[in-house]
């Protein structure tokens, strides 16, 4: 995907994205050389980093499938990037095709290709809107047409929360879309650790940093205020290949660690 097609106009092309660099890792397509070669240079890094990646993605798919088992019909995936294989429509909808979500990113590729995807499905939409702005994103017609907010609803911040700086407040970000919802809804959040990280995590995350504008690394006691207000479900605030792990995959024993992730549930 090296021109400008009609879902990529306006791109800047020269300047890499975290989310078209996922993708690169992901083994997806809809990507340019730019971030090909910022994600083949953190890989030198960090050879671990893919099936990092692939461990941040089998969690969504845990995660999501958890949930829409216990009941939950909307789900607001922020921070959603491009699509691949086992989106979260594609998981909830498989419990119930009558499940409602909607995706939110920044990145043009990642939302046009969303709308895209999601033309022919009336329970699934992607706007395009910075997660970090609650009352934006919270004011759009996508949201308010597609969910109720008087229903429960799980909010999702898979692998988006670690490009956050402290500055704008990431625990008080969850904590402005928790107001807003009732009783019984979830927040499910995945995150990049800091805690017994090597060299290589070190300096990839810095690469990262420099290149797309904004990397951070936190611990598990970091991350553990973002869930305030929230009842932990089982197994709790944990590396993410411990959360109701399936066993057998083909990620697992790579990473000693991925990072922090949970599901937190409002009483």
């Amino acid at each position: 995907m090296d021109t400008q097609s009609w879902w990529a106009k306006g791109v800047d092309i020269g300047q890499p994205s975290s989310a078209r660099v996922y993708d690169v890792h992901l083994g997806g397509s809809h990507n340019f050389q730019v971030d090909r070669d910022l994600a083949e240079k953190a890989a030198q890094m960090m050879p671990t980093l893919p099936a990092v990646l692939r461990a941040n993605r089998s969690f969504l798919r845990r995660a999501v499938q958890h949930l829409a088992e216990r009941g939950v019909r909307q789900f607001l995936d922020l921070g959603s990037g491009i699509p691949t294989v086992g989106n979260v429509h594609e998981i909830a909808q498989r419990v119930d095709p009558d499940n409602r979500i909607v995706y939110v990113d920044r990145d043009l590729v990642a939302v046009a290709h969303s709308q895209a995807i999601l033309r022919d499905n009336d329970r699934a939409v992607a706007v395009r809107a910075d997660f970090r702005d609650v009352d934006e994103v919270l004011a759009t017609d996508e949201v308010r047409s597609m969910l109720d907010f008087d229903e429960p609803i799980a909010v999702l911040f898979f692998a988006v929360l670690h490009f956050v700086p402290d500055s704008d407040d990431p625990a008080g970000i969850v904590a402005r879309y928790t107001e807003q919802l009732c009783s019984g809804s979830y927040v499910a959040i995945s995150h990049a650790g800091s805690d017994g990280v090597d060299e290589s995590r070190k300096r990839a995350s810095e690469l990262y940093s420099e290149r797309i504008g904004g990397f951070f690394l936190r611990s598990r006691d970091e991350v553990a205020p973002m869930f305030a207000g929230l009842e932990l479900i089982e197994p709790g605030l944990v590396d993410l290949l411990d959360w109701h792990p399936d066993p057998g995959e083909p990620w697992q024993g790579e990473p000693d660690t991925t990072g922090p992730g949970g599901v937190g549930r409002k009483p």
